[in-house]
């Protein structure tokens, strides 16, 4: 039987890089996003390519709470149960506290660390029935260092940094492993229309491989932190 994987925000960049790896390595897949016809898109190509592996994708929209908690059981219906969690969906609205947009925390709270946190609330659960399982949760080098401009995105960041230590500690003994993934600044369409050239980023297949490579570590090792910045720095 195969081991299942489940991503938020999973067609492009980091998620989609990961449910990339994962399924070249005979896992099933359930994931989330909110183009559907790129879900369509990703659905198609993984099945024709993995003919023996399962993939149910659904929209979803993860700052709505009703709408994720929808998909989470329903792929919990699908696989029965799940393996790998990684809450990977986000977004980033640049700007200061003092002249951010009305909304601007909220918003980032609920998709950057609320749909992480009711994610958790119940895949964890079905790991804890099943005794055991790996969640990774993506932070960012904005969970560490604070900078002009990240607003309440450095904010939510720095809390969900902070869901995934409380997480290890309420999980370490219960045959679940948790790890916080810091990337810096990495090639996906956050930093579409950069002039930047692209060697001065991560590409995001290398946190992808992080990720996997921490995954299929010996039981009794958990990878609590994965920090990753391009060679020479952040940038900004």
């Amino acid at each position: 039987m195969n081991p299942t994987l489940l991503v938020s925000g999973c067609t492009k960049g980091i998620g989609l890089a990961i449910v990339n790896i994962f399924s070249a390595n005979g896992f099933n897949v359930a994931g989330c996003a909110r183009n559907t016809a790129e879900l369509n898109e990703l659905h198609t190509k993984l099945s024709n390519t993995y003919p023996n592996q399962n993939f149910f994708f659904e929209t979803c929209d993860v700052s709505r709470t009703d709408i994720l908690k929808q998909f989470a059981h329903k792929a919990l219906n699908h696989f029965k149960s799940i393996d790998v969690l990684v809450n990977n969906a986000g977004v980033f609205l640049p700007g200061t506290i003092l002249a951010e947009p009305e909304h601007a925390l909220e918003f980032q709270f609920q998709t950057n660390v609320a749909s992480a946190y009711y994610l958790c609330q119940i895949i964890g659960k079905n790991m804890l029935e099943n005794g055991h399982g790996h969640i990774f949760n993506i932070c960012s080098t904005a969970s560490i260092t604070a900078y002009t401009n990240g607003g309440s995105y450095c904010i939510s960041k720095y809390a969900m940094l902070g869901l995934n230590q409380v997480l290890r500690q309420e999980l370490k003994d219960k045959n679940i492993k948790v790890t916080a993934v810091l990337p810096g600044a990495t090639l996906t369409d956050s930093w579409k229309g950069t002039d930047l050239p692209k060697e001065r980023f991560i590409p995001a297949e290398d946190i992808a491989k992080l990720v996997y490579n921490a995954y299929t570590l010996s039981p009794q090792t958990n990878v609590e932190e994965i920090l990753v910045r391009p060679i020479l720095g952040d940038i900004g």
